[in-house]
């Protein structure tokens, strides 16, 4: 049921007992459903870590980083580390209200408490159209890459496959999606912790059969900005969405062995680990390779650099690496959009059918995740030419978004904690609420240069309108709530 926003919750309703950091692993309950109907603890803190490190480790940073040294040249490493350094202070005000009032929600329970249920409603359906549509085209990905492995078998086939498998995965219990994804997560930080190994060894002239380029890449074809500002800003916009994926660890840390200590650790060991892979890796990349290659954009930079090393079969090599990292992708947001549509249907903010939990599983929320991602692939194929480019400029900028709600409610949240618990800031904002403002402000700027660019500006009016549809309809189902509650 909604609540009235004058007196806003304490706790996430869907979790009462989820935050309470004792680390007893006592289930979390759903009203509404039965009453052996609970989400569990079954991921260890190894899962969350790994969870946290390799959930924006995707095909965005091994291919899609390639767009944007074409248009900033060496100076993406500057686009990475400003963006890098927003998602880190994004990722602390999570952290925070995560730590202190651990959900499966996550950002959606923390909006509805300090703004009110139509921003839960808006911001956790929003996120949640996201991840469906991703599942979709990181299924499509996949498909792709197997399909130049076995020629003349059909994608379709490979998609379906793929979102059996997963699934499966995520209706058998919480535990089995960890698995699969600790070891996908696992795999990609080994593949880019070499490859910032080889790319030292080769800047330094260690490595044999390379040659130390000194600072040549990063000095000739037009020097350290070729492109000038108008370039350095393409490159701002492309690198900071390719830090989306951080938030699924803190809808995880609810069904953790300690969801307290787990997410504040998770958190505070992950930002400068990831920070440090992309900036470094975007350094190692225009240090090595000249940044006006053509085989940057074509086959991407990872490929690129590893095939000017003369490495051998630098091609399959990454190949494999790009279909881990999609289909680790696809599993963590058939999980991640299973739990968002749970936690709102416990808050009465979607069809009660949705939340029906079963063995530990909302298994329906999974199903109707999945649904939804396969019919995004469908739509790839049917309609190609109009509705899918629509419905990928829709959830275009809609990360952005999440990430302003969450700023706004941790702005909030923070001084209401600070009276009531202060006991529960077991992770804090740093220079609050300074810092706070200034990422608010950062994200405002971001709006303002994709208005600037043709190529973003579509994706900002399409999410845009999403966003005001669904504030619409949060804002009419509170209301409507409220005058039945009297």
């Amino acid at each position: 049921m909604s609540r009235n926003p004058a007196s806003p919750p304490t706790e996430d309703p869907a979790e009462p007992r989820a935050g309470t950091g004792t680390g007893s692993g006592s289930p979390v309950t759903v009203p509404g459903t039965p009453t052996d109907a609970v989400l569990t603890h079954g991921l260890k803190q190894r899962h969350l870590s790994m969870i946290a490190l390799g959930g924006v480790i995707g095909a965005g940073l091994f291919v899609g980083s390639g767009a944007g040294i074409a248009a900033a040249g060496p100076s993406i490493v500057v686009a990475y580390a400003v963006s890098g350094l927003l998602v880190m202070l994004v990722m602390r005000m999570l952290g925070e209200m995560s730590a202190a009032n651990p959900a499966s929600g996550s950002f959606s329970v923390h909006a509805e408490r300090a703004i009110g249920p139509w921003a839960g409603f808006a911001v956790g359906w929003a996120f949640w159209v996201l991840l469906c549509v991703a599942v979709g085209l990181e299924g499509i990905g996949a498909a792709k890459i197997v399909t130049g492995w076995l020629p003349g078998t059909p994608e379709w086939a490979w998609v379906a496959l793929f979102m059996v498998v997963f699934l499966g995965t995520n209706l058998a219990s919480v535990k089995k999606f960890g698995e699969f994804e600790f070891w996908f997560a696992t795999l990609k930080v080994v593949a880019i912790t070499l490859f910032l190994v080889l790319g030292v060894l080769a800047i330094l002239g260690l490595l044999p059969g390379a040659d130390a380029p000194g600072t040549s890449n990063l000095r000739g074809e037009g020097g350290f900005l070729p492109n000038g500002g108008e370039g350095l800003v393409i490159g701002l916009l492309a690198s900071v969405f390719a830090y989306g994926g951080l938030e699924t660890v803190t809808i995880a840390a609810a069904e953790s062995e300690n969801p307290v200590r787990g997410v504040a650790k998770a958190v505070r060991t992950a930002m400068w680990r990831i920070a440090l892979f992309y900036v470094g890796s975007m350094a190692v990349v225009v240090t090595l390779v000249p940044w006006d290659d053509p085989q940057i954009v074509k086959v991407g930079p990872f490929y690129a650099t590893l095939n000017h090393l003369g490495i051998g079969g630098a091609a399959q090599i990454m190949n494999v690496v790009v279909l881990v990292a999609l289909l680790s992708a696809m599993n963590a947001n058939i999980y991640g959009s299973s739990r968002m549509a749970c936690s709102l249907v416990a808050r009465g903010q979607g069809p009660r059918r949705l939340g029906r939990i079963s063995s530990g599983v909302p298994r329906n929320a999974v199903l109707a995740s999945s649904v939804f991602g396969f019919l995004c692939v469908l739509l790839s194929y049917w309609r190609p030419d109009d509705v899918f480019p629509w419905l990928l400029n829709m959830i275009g900028a809609v990360i952005l978004v999440v990430w302003i709600f969450i700023a706004v409610s941790q702005l909030i949240l923070r001084g209401r904690l600070q009276r009531e618990a202060p006991e529960k800031l077991v992770v804090r904002m740093w220079f609050f609420p300074v810092l706070t403002l200034v990422a608010l402000l950062a994200m405002a700027g971001i709006f303002v240069l994709m208005l600037r660019q043709p190529g973003t500006r579509d994706q900002l009016v399409a999410s845009g309108a999403l966003t005001a549809v669904l504030i619409v309809a949060g804002v009419v189902r509170q209301r409507r709530a409220a005058a039945v509650t009297g």
